[in-house]
């Protein structure tokens, strides 16, 4: 798992820099402010969870076991459902894909529980 999150983390991190200057270079023109600032809060969480997938990376070869494990597991569903939905919902407009991000939230909060947990039980 050390290197699968670690590659992880890297190429989340080389989409995070692929939007953000998407979104610096052709969205911000393109887009209404409150759905560029949308597209803006899916990057910053973008590139916090790559670097999460770096540490659990590092976290599964100190601590392996199912808790850190699952903290890359749960960053890795955060990003999809946090930053996917915020893209989707800010090039789309469709309104109700803001149901999702929640869902991606609580993937990031049980991500950083599970990798607390791992700490502490090593």
């Amino acid at each position: 798992m050390v290197n699968f999150f670690f590659a992880a983390g890297c190429f989340a991190a080389l989409i995070g820099v692929v939007a953000g200057a998407f979104g610096g270079h052709l969205l911000k023109r393109a887009l209404s402010p409150e759905l560029y600032d949308v597209f803006e809060v899916g990057v910053r969480y973008h590139f916090y969870h790559a670097l999460a997938l770096l540490a659990t990376a590092w976290a599964c070869q100190q601590w392996p076991g199912a808790w850190s494990t699952n903290a890359g597991w749960c960053f890795l569903a955060g990003l999809l459902l946090f930053s996917g939905s915020l893209y989707l919902l800010s090039l789309s407009g469709l309104r109700w894909l803001g149901a999702v991000t929640p869902i991606g939230g609580l993937c990031f909060i049980a991500g950083w529980f599970c990798l607390g947990i791992a700490a502490l039980r090593a």
